[in-house]
């Protein structure tokens, strides 16, 4: 095995999917040129150790492992599909393991605009970042570095996913998913839910927010001070709990017209 090839290979052993600009930034450490990286590349294509994820993206083929049965891990594939990519919303659910239901759907965050695909039976949808937070560091807070499938994955921390899948539920799966999911956590570290919640600056989320905690009081130890914090953020006048404005009944506490199956969690009396 020749030098070339042995540093591919500990790339490869690193990098189990890898763009391939991070492919050629390697190698040109190494003093290798553009033209030597795009052949080792073709080379490892041809010899079915790579396989293309898309342009510009591949995934490492395990040893001894053929050709049909091969299934890329969909996070590493969210993570790497931008060079910014969060996973999130409930991808992030699946991911830390609370989803009530498997998707195979895969949201993840970024600054850029970018076109979905599928991959595998998967599909994975960009999502841009909101304005407020592109420019701050970790789009605002609440990403996380975790170790999957031999290599980091960026994805939202559960903190930061709780605030998310309540401002767009649409990317959770909808109230009943989003509620089943969140009920499956055990513990929330309610001061950084808040603080992400100030980076957000959304009214309507934060309301949301505490008036999830507020119907978990108890199995999320929710002091009524944490409560306090979330009501000085929620909005002023009367808003509908669901971006459809669906009817419902209006909740003082939070300014909010909820509607009653999610008041009264009603899909539990169908179980």
């Amino acid at each position: 095995m020749n030098a070339q090839n042995s540093k591919s290979l500990e790339f490869f052993a690193r990098n189990p999917v890898f763009s391939h600009r991070d492919f050629l930034a390697a190698l040109a450490a190494r003093g290798r040129t553009r033209a030597t990286g795009n052949n080792l590349l073709a080379l490892h294509m041809a010899s079915g150790r790579l396989l293309r994820v898309r342009r510009g993206l591949y995934a490492v083929r395990p040893p001894g492992v053929q050709s049909a049965a091969v299934e890329i891990d969909p996070y590493l594939v969210a993570s790497k599909l931008q060079d910014d990519a969060v996973v999130a919303y409930h991808a992030a659910l699946q991911f830390h393991g609370k989803a009530y239901s498997l998707w195979r759907k895969y949201h993840f965050l970024t600054k850029r605009r970018a076109s979905p695909f599928t991959f595998q039976g998967k599909e994975f949808v960009p999502v841009q970042a909101p304005v407020g937070l592109r420019a701050l560091p970790d789009f605002g807070g609440g990403v996380q570095k975790i170790r999957h499938a031999g290599d980091l994955t960026r994805v939202t921390s559960l903190e930061r996913t709780l605030v998310d899948v309540l401002d767009a539920p649409d990317k959770g799966g909808g109230w009943e998913e989003v509620w089943r999911s969140l009920e499956m956590v055990e513990f929330f570290d309610l001061d950084a839910v808040f603080a992400y919640v100030m980076s957000l600056g959304s009214a309507i989320a934060a309301a949301r927010v505490g008036f999830f905690l507020d119907q978990h009081r108890e199995p999320l130890m929710v002091e009524e001070k944490h409560l306090d914090e979330f009501r000085k953020l929620a909005p002023a006048q009367p808003r509908y709990f669901d971006p459809g404005r669906e009817p419902g009944k209006f909740v003082p506490a939070w300014n909010l017209v909820v509607p009653e199956r999610v008041l009264s969690r009603n899909w539990e009396a169908n179980e």
